[in-house]
């Protein structure tokens, strides 16, 4: 006979489950915003086998060794309050947008790459010309502007003052 309670009733302490479930959301968003800031935007085959590497890696950390639905559903609500927070939060105050959420970052100005900026975020020559090429630009010195945009695509207002454009397919994607 199926112990009812045992599967839907919570197992773990609540506060448990939500202190862990938030250090874990929090501890990963950081993460992600620093470290994959450039490939935020893609959906190869690469990023869904990192995507479900880091959930299965991070589980145990947010769950412990729970059993029960109930556990699993107050993690999940745990974890979807963050991600509404932390909109919310870059929603109504600039400040908080300028941590949550990345700005675009100038990558080309006036045909000349801003090697820094393309350093901090691992972006070779050879990329950025692949990139250009894909939006039908065949030489750098027609860009007035190229930028990453915060979801890792890449926008381009060129010298002639053609309309910036932006890719379709995510920089990376397979």
């Amino acid at each position: 006979m199926t112990d009812w309670a045992k599967v839907f009733l919570p197992d773990t302490p609540l506060l448990e489950i939500v202190v862990r479930g938030s250090v874990m959301y929090l501890a990963l968003f950081t993460l992600l915003r620093v470290v994959l800031k450039r490939e935020s935007g893609t959906t190869g085959v690469t990023d869904l086998l990192v995507i479900v590497l880091i959930a299965d890696a991070a589980q145990n950390g947010m769950s412990g060794s729970y059993n029960s639905v109930g556990d699993g559903l107050l993690l999940v609500g745990v974890i979807i309050a963050w991600a509404y927070l932390l909109d919310a939060l870059a929603y109504r105050w600039s400040f908080a947008t300028k941590v949550i959420r990345p700005g675009p970052l100038l990558l080309v100005r006036d045909g000349r790459p801003l090697r820094g900026n393309m350093r901090r975020e691992l972006i070779s020559m050879t990329d950025l010309r692949s990139e250009l090429r894909e939006q039908g630009i065949a030489d750098l010195a027609e860009v007035r502007e190229l930028r990453m945009e915060p979801d890792g695509q890449f926008s381009v207002i060129r010298n002639d003052g053609g309309a910036p454009q932006k890719r379709n397919r995510p920089h990376g994607a397979q």
